[in-house]
């Protein structure tokens, strides 16, 4: 089998000054194996005087690079290699003043945000943990301070009944010296974006590649955003589908809340504080949510869909998380994503590192297969079920539509079984190639029968405005399943 280059391994025809760039971002990542005396292609040219190199090389990386990697000779297709086996250094490694990483086969040279963040990395600090020198506890909300207390309060049972913001922070290590920590101003300050200011979550909504129809900013502290951010999408961005639990009403949107909440607090805790905001994405058949900062070096991006060691970009963010039963502390996270799309029928999301960030893509479900849910939705209802809601609307006859078959009343209730819609697209896909006076006549009809309901009930003419069924609606729709199939 043919040697490839990757993340750890890579080749050279001959010795040169740019194999120590090589070998100083082996150093700065998880290490590797350089060799000489081979190809790109992984075929053996050959080393001569092999021999003076066993000295030559560590002395030279010793005095360039501080380090000193093991050097062996070694023989392929009857050629004489030379293997160079560097380890990973807990101290970052300069090449003339300039600092290199791995990136799957190159090495690469980092600066910025992405160097300073190495370099605490490999201090053992993390971004967090520093003090934020201007801000005082007047910058802290009690209000944020006292529901954190109330969530943690089983997994740090001593801040139950403590009342003091000062005494809380110092038990979540939130203070140094009496100062703040910049964790404590993203967990619980009155404005972050005061002192970070990407420190918040963009949403848009496109309809194209290019055509956004809708943004917004979701502000404030890291906690309020998570919940923000779900809201937001709940009520604006995804269309739900609605389920029954017996008699109860269940709102499902698009894509498992379960899953969109784990991903939006993995965002929040693992992103990148120097760098642009978090950033959510929703396209017709796709949301992307992403993040800066990339995976740390030991972990792949398959590693995300298995198991993996925990190793959080901002510790401090992490551990109080995890106290508030937010999150578990061993890198279960993504696992959770994955199979809560699994559960809803949805394809596995996709985890990917880009544009200098993490994303991960949800996507929906073909065609078939929601067409199948929703038959799933309507069509399994028992007959005594169907027989009991009946004869609930003939007590009722002013709530039920005409029964002529498929008039348009009828039309607009099957249309809004897997989603909510709004006008155009009912009209879309009634046929009609504009909105007709009888479809705005139908639609008031219903509404003001409690038959369907608003989205956005507190602005009835929002362009974003849709339609939903209510209770009533489902059990008439019930209903005329069950006449279709008698």
């Amino acid at each position: 089998m043919r040697k490839i280059e990757d993340q750890n391994q890579e080749f050279k025809q001959v010795w040169n000054d740019n194999c120590l760039k090589t070998i100083c971002a082996f150093a700065n990542t998880t290490g590797g194996k350089l060799y000489i005396g081979i190809d790109d292609e992984g075929n053996a040219t050959g080393v001569k005087d092999a021999a003076r190199y066993l000295d030559d090389i560590p002395n030279k990386t010793k005095d360039i690079l501080g380090i000193t990697p093991a050097v062996k000779i070694k023989k392929k297709a009857g050629k004489e290699i030379i293997e160079i086996s560097v380890e990973p250094s807990s101290a970052p490694i300069s090449y003339h003043g300039r600092f290199f990483t791995r990136s799957g086969s190159s090495s690469i040279e980092i600066k910025g945000h992405e160097l300073v963040e190495m370099l605490m990395r490999k201090s053992g600090r993390s971004w967090d943990g520093f003090i934020e020198e201007d801000a005082t506890l007047k910058d802290i909300d009690t209000a944020a301070v006292n529901k954190f207390r109330k969530l943690a309060t089983k997994k740090i049972p001593v801040i139950a009944k403590e009342k003091n913001v000062t005494a809380i922070l110092q038990k979540l290590n939130l203070l140094k010296r009496g100062k703040l920590r910049r964790a404590a101003l993203l967990l619980f300050g009155k404005n972050p974006k005061k002192f970070y200011i990407t420190a918040y979550i963009k949403i848009g909504k496109f309809i194209s590649a290019t055509d956004l129809i809708s943004t917004d900013d979701i502000e404030g502290n890291i906690f309020d955003q998570v919940d923000r951010a779900i809201e937001m999408l709940r009520v604006k961005y995804l269309l739900s589908n609605i389920t029954y639990e017996g008699i109860y009403r269940k709102d499902n949107m698009e894509y498992p809340e379960e899953a969109l909440r784990e991903a939006i607090i993995n965002a929040v805790i693992h992103r990148n504080y120097m760098g642009a905001h978090t950033q959510l994405r929703i396209d017709p058949d796709s949301l992307n949510l992403w993040n800066e900062g990339t995976l740390p070096p030991d972990i792949k991006i398959d590693d995300l869909k298995k198991w993996h060691l925990s190793r959080p970009r901002n510790e401090f963010l992490a551990d109080a998380f995890f106290k508030a039963g937010m999150i578990e502390a061993w890198g279960r996270g993504t696992i959770k994503i994955v199979d809560e799309c699994k559960k809803a029928g949805l394809p596995e999301p996709e985890f990917r590192q880009e544009f200098g960030g993490l994303s991960v893509r949800f996507r929906k479900a073909d065609k078939a297969h929601e067409r199948a849910q929703v038959e799933d939705q309507v069509g399994t209802k028992s007959k005594q079920h169907r027989v009991q809601i009946g004869r609930q609307l003939e007590s009722q006859p002013e709530s039920r539509p005409e029964s002529r078959p498929e008039s348009l009343d009828i039309r607009i209730i099957r249309r809004l079984v897997p989603t909510p819609l709004s006008k155009a697209e009912l009209s879309a896909l009634l046929g009609q190639k504009e909105i007709s006076g009888q479809l705005n006549k139908i639609i008031r009809e219903l509404l003001q029968k409690k038959v369907i309901e608003y989205t956005i009930p507190d602005k009835p003419n929002s362009r974003m405005q849709k339609y939903l069924l209510t209770d009533k609606g489902r059990k008439i729709l019930v209903t005329i399943q069950g006449d279709k199939r008698k």
